[in-house]
């Protein structure tokens, strides 16, 4: 009955740790995350205002177009660019922590 229990203890504590590996790294993922959004939106503030300022500036309806145009052409290039890098560091964030997940079920087979 002690060797059972022994067991029953070591696979509960295998267990453990590969839960809190799995959560670490998805915490660390998650922080890696809001780094990048952080510094979108504020990178996305000062581009708008310094695009504002430009505006202000043009003396002409058709130099105002083009502005916007090519304001509107930049950020949705950047908003797309950080788009897909979110998506790839989700996409990481799963892989990384399934791998302890992963561990464990090779151990049952």
């Amino acid at each position: 009955m002690t060797a059972t229990f022994e067991d029953a203890q070591k696979y509960s504590k295998e267990n453990v740790d590969l839960a809190l590996k799995s959560f670490g790294t998805m915490s660390k993922g998650f922080q890696a995350i809001a780094v990048e959004v952080a510094d979108y939106s504020k990178k996305s503030f000062e581009d708008s205002a310094a695009h504002v300022e430009k505006l202000l500036g043009v003396k002409s309806f058709d130099k105002a177009i083009e502005a916007q145009s090519a304001f509107a052409k930049s950020a949705y290039e950047a908003y797309i660019a950080k788009m897909t890098k979110l998506g790839e560091l989700y996409a990481d964030i799963a892989k990384e922590s399934y791998k302890p997940v992963e561990t464990a079920f090779a151990k049952v087979k």
